[in-house]
């Protein structure tokens, strides 16, 4: 089964959530107003974004930590 396919299952309401709210971020952040010439470029230029995301840009969420701090922060606890 694709990952496509989960996110359009009936099922809980909470996984689509969840996949909505990650593609609105991807749409906003990364993809609006931006041209790539070649799959090449946006699959580097996606790969940088992903990185930037998980490991330098805060998330008020995650207690204005970096998914990479929020995760190392709770592994810690639970270690």
């Amino acid at each position: 089964m694709s990952l496509k396919t989960k996110f359009w299952m009936k099922g809980c309401p909470y996984d689509n959530a969840v996949a909505e709210a990650t593609f609105k971020i991807i749409k906003t952040e990364f993809v609006k107003g931006q041209v790539y010439e070649t799959l090449e470029q946006l699959q580097y230029e996606l790969s940088d974004y992903v990185n930037w995301f998980n490991n330098h840009r805060i998330h008020s969420s995650l207690g204005y930590m970096t998914p990479r701090e929020y995760r190392l922060t709770n592994l810690k606890k639970i270690v």
